[in-house]
C-alpha cells in the first residue's frame, strides 16, 4: 500500500468549505510538504486560502460544460507538472419529493437532478478519464500517484430518501472506484475512496434530533481520513459509514478484483 505522504502535489476539488477546505488545510502541513491546489467556484474563498503557505488555487467548476473538461486537465498538467494526486470533492445535494412529481423540475438543461448527476459522478469520471494519460506516465516512471474519490455513505445505505439522487450518483461513484482500482491493478496509480458520515458541517433540510445524533463533527472526521490516507488505505469508510460499509460492502472488493483477473487471463 502507497501512502499519501508520497504525493508531491495534490488538487483537491470543493476546496472553498466543509470538507475539501479542512482537507487542504490538513494535507498541506504533511511531513512532504506537498503543494496542494485548491480548486472551487467561489473566488472570494479561494483569495483567502491561497494566503496559506503551499496552497495554490485555481477556479472549477465540475458541473460545467463536459466538453471543457479535457482542456481543464490539460491546462492543470501544463501549470502543476509534479501533479501526482487528485481528490474529488466537490459534490451537490437536493431534495426531491417524489410524491409531488410536478414540483420536479427535469427540463435540460436547468435539471437539478442533471445537475447532481453531472456534479457528483458524470464530470468526476469524465474528468479522471483525462488525468489518467499523466498518471500513467507517472506510473511508468515507478512515481506513485492517487485518484481519491470522496462517496458517501448514503451510497451504502440510502438512509435518507428525501435525497434520493444524491444517495444514487454517490453510490455509482463508490461502485466506479471499485472498478478502477481493479482496472489499474498492476500500476502506480493508486485508487482510494473516502466514506464519510452525515457531518456537522452539512446543512440538512429539515434536521431532526434523531439525525444528529449521527452527525460527527469535522476535525474528528479530518483526522480519521488523514489516518487512512497515510496508511495507505484503499477505503476510507468514516463512523456510522463504517458501520454500514463493514455491514454490506465486506468481500466486494476481492470479489471485483478477482472478477478482473479473470477477465484478463481469458
Amino acid at each position: 500500500m502507497t501512502s499519501i505522504d508520497n504525493a508531491k502535489c495534490i488538487l483537491i476539488t470543493g476546496a472553498t468549505s466543509g470538507i475539501g477546505r479542512a482537507l487542504a488545510l490538513a494535507l498541506v502541513k504533511l511531513p512532504n510538504r506537498p503543494q496542494i491546489v485548491a480548486a472551487g467556484r467561489r473566488k472570494e474563498r479561494l483569495e483567502e486560502l491561497s494566503k496559506v503557505e503551499g496552497i495554490s488555487t485555481i477556479q472549477l467548476e465540475l458541473s460545467g460544460d463536459p466538453n471543457a473538461l479535457k482542456q481543464t486537465a490539460q491546462d492543470l498538467i501544463r501549470r502543476f507538472p509534479e501533479l501526482d494526486a487528485i481528490v474529488l470533492n466537490a459534490g451537490v445535494q437536493y431534495e426531491f419529493d417524489f410524491k409531488k412529481p410536478e414540483s420536479i423540475d427535469t427540463n435540460v438543461p436547468a435539471s437539478a437532478i442533471l445537475k447532481e448527476i453531472n456534479t457528483n459522478y458524470t464530470s468526476n469520471v469524465i474528468f479522471i478519464t483525462h488525468i489518467l494519460p499523466h498518471f500513467l506516465k507517472l506510473s511508468e516512471q515507478e512515481r506513485p500517484s492517487f485518484i481519491i474519490t470522496v462517496s458517501s455513505g448514503l451510497g451504502i445505505v440510502p438512509f435518507r430518501p428525501p435525497v434520493a439522487n444524491y444517495s444514487a450518483t454517490k453510490a455509482a461513484l463508490h461502485s466506479f472506484s471499485l472498478s478502477l482500482r481493479a482496472q489499474l491493478v498492476g500500476t502506480n496509480v493508486n485508487v482510494v475512496d473516502i466514506v464519510p458520515p452525515l457531518l456537522t458541517l452539512l446543512q440538512v433540510q429539515g434536521k431532526t434530533e434523531q439525525l444528529s445524533k449521527h452527525w460527527m463533527p469535522l476535525d474528528q472526521f479530518i483526522s480519521t481520513v488523514l489516518d487512512g490516507l497515510r496508511k495507505g488505505a484503499h477505503n476510507i469508510p468514516v463512523g456510522d459509514a463504517k458501520t454500514d460499509y463493514e455491514k454490506f460492502e465486506k468481500g466486494k472488493e476481492d470479489r471485483v478484483a478477482h472478477a478482473a483477473l479473470e477477465a484478463v487471463k481469458n
